[in-house]
């Protein structure tokens, strides 16, 4: 496995705070200063995870992940200087993993490494690679949604959220319940994060109740897949 993580950042100095911590961890560290040259080092070393910075110059972090969600699955956390709710899910819209607000410490740095390191799992041999629900089609494998024979454009973790409630029909998932499965049981974030996430689901599907399947808010309980004559 390729231990090595990419962190995008133009202040030297925290780089340089990171750096250490982080391979005391037994990872080894590329650096980049701004934007562009964090997508080529990127193309170059297919890190493991990359930490990436938000303000930079010539690209900032979110067009990054943006570009780099184009072709790849790479485990990225954002930092931030901002610590307003927008600026958190605009970062997990972008197709970060998790995000951090500045000032951290490197011990919180390490451990979010580790959480988001932890969340990656196989695909259980028992799973399908691919679930259809005419007209929609779920490709765990690929990533890819389609709707209608049209690829829908949904983030990692809204595909994620959509693969684990589309695999246990009619099954209610509570927020936490989603939290751990999908953000791992070490997410520091905001719980809402599961609300806005699926809101943006239901939006991106077009959902009008028109299928034998959707996706229900259980109030008090959570969310299910319900599909009708399972």
């Amino acid at each position: 496995m390729n231990k090595s993580i990419l962190i995008a950042d133009d202040n030297i100095e925290i780089i340089k705070i990171l750096k250490p911590y982080i391979e005391k961890e037994g990872f080894s560290i590329i650096t980049a200063l701004n934007g562009r040259d964090a997508l080529d080092k990127f193309k170059t070393y297919n890190p493991q995870l990359i930490l990436l910075d938000i303000m930079m110059p010539e690209l900032d972090g979110m067009e990054v992940c943006k570009l780099i969600r184009q072709d790849s699955n790479t485990p990225i956390i954002m930092i931030t200087a901002k610590s307003e709710d927008s600026d958190k899910i605009l970062s997990l819209d972008s197709g970060a993993d998790d995000y951090i607000v500045k000032p951290f410490s490197p011990g919180e740095v390490v451990a979010r490494i580790k959480a988001v390191l932890r969340r990656i799992q196989p695909i259980e041999e028992n799973l399908p690679n691919k679930i259809n629900y005419p007209p929609l089609e779920i490709d765990i494998i690929n990533y890819s949604v389609k709707l209608e024979n049209k690829f829908v454009n949904l983030t990692k973790k809204e595909i994620e959220v959509l693969w684990l409630l589309s695999t246990s029909p009619n099954t209610i998932f509570s927020r936490d319940s989603l939290l751990d499965n999908i953000w791992g049981i070490d997410y520091f974030g905001d719980p809402r994060t599961v609300d806005t996430h699926i809101k943006r689901i239901r939006a991106k599907l077009k959902l009008k109740g028109e299928y034998n399947w959707d996706i229900k808010t259980i109030w008090g309980l959570g969310y299910k897949f319900e599909v009708q004559d399972v």
